[in-house]
């Protein structure tokens, strides 16, 4: 077998002509507006404005092209071109002969041009215009509703509009005489985990002897056969768990091809053994608990092996504009930095692109869950006979690439489908139809139709919310069974902001051109949403510079997601999610909810998240942020405790830092805490003294459970900023 990349270039022209006047060089895997842009000395998208420029390729078609004179086809071997995405609809032509057509950039394409090839070389794809539903607000995420093109590249409030063209993901010739055209393992366990039916099934193009040999977590080879449709039976297997309840323990498996003994094809891959359910929450089936009774909030709680896991983790969206230039160093250290906060799952959300291989491999080896949404967000998906059709071979191309995944979670059909803007329901034709797929390709892997679902919250994503509520207070009166959306705030780190816009269009930080399409003003609620200035002088007064914008608001991004993380987990077991919104971004934005700055740096945010999300630690219940001297400070003592092992009685120091002078407040003894459950301890209190100071530090000292937290403090020379409107 031989594989082959080819030399590609590209053009454009206004109609589906196949000879553009100009052809540049073309990268693949890529985006046909980075191509162009690249050989025109186009301006950087992502800084400024200069995103705007590329706009107009999306309206006009592309055309790639290839030549295949020169390859070299061995007698007896048949020639596919394979591509692993192409975005969106396509034509695939050869010699000026129309070959192949498609809609939608999911779906895998594996041709053979053996016979085409004899007539000459010259390969080329037709990339139509983006595509637009009609009668809707132009220029809006509305023109992606009668599609599966990713919403989110048609414009969000951490995204800006570039619709992504072109051969996105790995693509070649593939010359051989017998190829794998599938292979896949599946199993079943045993209902007390004593035994594992393993499944091992190979599709082939030719004919030719598949070989299978399947190893240990070790490399110990369990089991060889021949025959594309092998079985066997494993004892004792070990079990795959998610980060911070076991070791994520992968077996391998290699398949071989062989024909007159020669070897023609390969393919290896990963499984994990694991079972895996939605479960009703705790005290689910009481409610409602009054008349007439209908039905009760639905199951969200993940049962992992038969144990119970509280999910903590964050919304993982695109981390490219265009997913052409996404690659396994893109993913790696965003999912190693997932593991290191203590993060366990990946909301992997429905308004951005599906992502590649690589990231759910990486996902099964450091044990993070996937909840997996199919490409619907904040649209009426209406099920129009073309776009079902569409949706099904595109829904059925996913589930069958990503269902042999141990970190595949569950499938989910959208984001925030039931709402009075999306204005979908349980009898929408396409969460029918996404249901319907689901159960015959993936029947042991639960789905759900939306995110949220009755009982199941998204928001709040200020830090102070709309009605004039501190996050503190909003989340200790919140009731709900899962928090799969949630967000605080703040700028970027001041040398990408400098990097990525001119400083006199950040400070004094106003609403322009430039501010609005980064995303610090109208970004969600009209006003200053991101950037939050009324919020920051609420409790900082004006501010005096951009570095200590940024400061200031990251202290405060830093301080909320604490509080909703830890406030959620003190929820347990009622509730048994806490994810919030979101974990990274694809371009810089000045103000954004994530816990990471593109390309991939933690924000001081993503450290206090990791502290809130280790699986033991010492937790305060706090009311408010900001405090004056003379007041009344208070705070409730919890012990967090996620473990599948009991945690032994211990003690906690909790003390008050403010300026130079430290108050002891009590030592709590807590007693052995059951594996799996918090425990509420006492209610610390003191009377602020007046100090020199802008800040003060609670700390709960607990050796490898010790927790801190930076409140707003101030002293009787120094009044409170005056208090006002929190939007513009």
């Amino acid at each position: 077998m031989s594989k082959q990349e080819l030399c590609w270039s590209v053009g454009f022209t206004p109609d589906k002509d196949l000879t553009p006047q100009k052809m540049v060089p073309a990268q693949v895997p890529g985006a046909v507006q980075l191509d162009w842009a690249k050989a025109e000395g186009m301006g950087d998208y992502h800084y400024n404005l200069n995103f705007k420029e590329y706009k107009w390729m999306e309206d006009v078609y592309w055309v790639y092209q290839a030549d295949l004179n020169s390859v070299d086809v061995t007698e007896g071997c048949r020639v596919y071109f394979v591509s692993a995405g192409i975005d969106y609809e396509f034509e695939i032509h050869m010699n000026g002969r129309f070959l192949f057509h498609q809609e939608g950039m999911f779906r895998p394409v594996r041709l053979d041009i053996t016979e085409a090839l004899q007539e000459g070389g010259e390969l080329k794809i037709l990339i139509y215009p983006a595509p637009k539903t009609a009668c809707v607000h132009p220029d809006t995420r509305e023109e992606a509703a009668q599609s599966c093109k990713s919403p989110v590249c048609y414009g969000w409030d951490w995204h800006p509009r570039l619709i992504s063209l072109g051969i996105w993901d790995d693509t070649y010739l593939e010359i051989t005489p017998c190829a794998i055209r599938s292979a896949e393992v599946s199993y079943d366990l045993a209902p007390d985990f004593s035994s594992v039916s393993v499944c091992l099934d190979a599709e082939l193009d030719g004919e030719g002897e598949a070989h299978w040999s399947f190893f240990s977590p070790d490399g110990e080879i369990l089991f060889q056969g021949v025959g594309q449709k092998e079985s066997f039976t494993l004892e004792n297997p070990q079990l795959w768990w998610c980060n911070g309840y076991g070791e994520p323990t992968l077996y391998r498996w290699s398949l071989t091809v062989k024909k007159d003994g020669e070897i023609t094809a390969q393919k290896q891959g990963q499984t994990g053994f694991r079972t895996i359910e939605l479960v009703m929450n705790e005290g689910a089936w009481r409610r409602p608990n009054v008349f007439p009774k209908t039905r009760s909030t639905p199951p969200i709680t993940i049962s992992l092996n038969g144990v119970r896991i509280f999910a903590k983790g964050t919304n993982f969206v695109n981390p490219e504009i265009f997913p052409g230039t996404v690659t396994y160093d893109t993913y790696l250290p965003q999912v190693k930095l997932a593991k290191e906060a203590n993060m366990n799952i990946f909301r992997c959300w429905g308004g951005a692109f599906i992502d590649k291989d690589c990231f759910f491999d990486l996902c099964d080896e450091y044990g993070i869950l996937v909840w997996q949404e199919f490409p619907l967000a904040c649209n009426n998906y209406v099920g129009t006979d073309a776009y079902l059709k569409v949706l099904e071979s595109e829904a059925s191309a996913i589930i069958r690439r990503l269902r042999g995944h141990a970190c595949l979670a569950f499938w989910c059909g959208g984001n925030e489908l039931f709402n009075s803007w999306s204005k979908m329901t349980e009898q929408s034709y396409a969460l029918r139809l996404l249901n319907k797929l689901c159960y015959e390709l993936d029947k042991k892997r639960p789905y759900i139709n939306t995110s949220p679902l009755m009982g199941m919250a998204h928001g709040c994503y200020l830090f102070v919310y709309p009605n004039g509520q501190e996050v503190y207070e909003a989340m200790i009166q919140s009731d709900f069974t899962a928090y799969t959306e949630f967000g605080v705030p703040s700028l970027s780190d001041l040398d990408l902001l400098l990097a990525a816009m001119p400083e006199d269009q950040l400070f004094p930080m106003v609403p322009n051109e430039t501010t609005y399409a980064h995303h610090a003003f109208d970004a969600w609620l009209p006003g200053d949403t991101w950037c939050s200035i009324h919020t920051l002088e609420k409790y900082f007064g004006k501010m005096e510079s951009l570095a200590e914008m940024v400061e200031k608001s990251q202290w405060m991004q830093s301080e909320g997601y604490k509080c909703i993380y830890e406030e959620a987990r003190r929820k347990k077991p009622h509730c048994s999610m806490a994810i919030n919104w979101c974990y990274n971004e694809p371009w810089t934005t000045i103000a954004n909810n994530s816990l990471l700055n593109y390309p991939c740096r933690p924000k001081k945010a993503y450290y206090a998240v990791r502290d809130s999300l280790r699986m033991t630690l010492a937790s305060a219940r706090i009311f408010r942020f900001s405090y004056h001297a003379g007041q009344l400070f208070e705070a409730e003592l919890w012990m967090l405790h996620d473990s599948m092992s009991p945690l032994p009685e211990g003690t906690v120091t909790a003390s008050l830092q403010i300026g130079e002078e430290t108050i002891f407040l009590l030592d709590w003894r807590y007693p052995e805490i059951k594996a799996g459950e918090n425990l509420q301890g006492p209610t610390v209190r003191t009377i602020l003294p007046d100090v020199s100071a802008d800040s003060m530090t609670l700390t709960l000292s607990a050796g490898e459970f010790t927790s801190s937290y930076t409140l707003v403090y101030y002293p009787d020379t120094k009044p409170a900023p005056s208090k006002g409107s929190l939007l513009v």
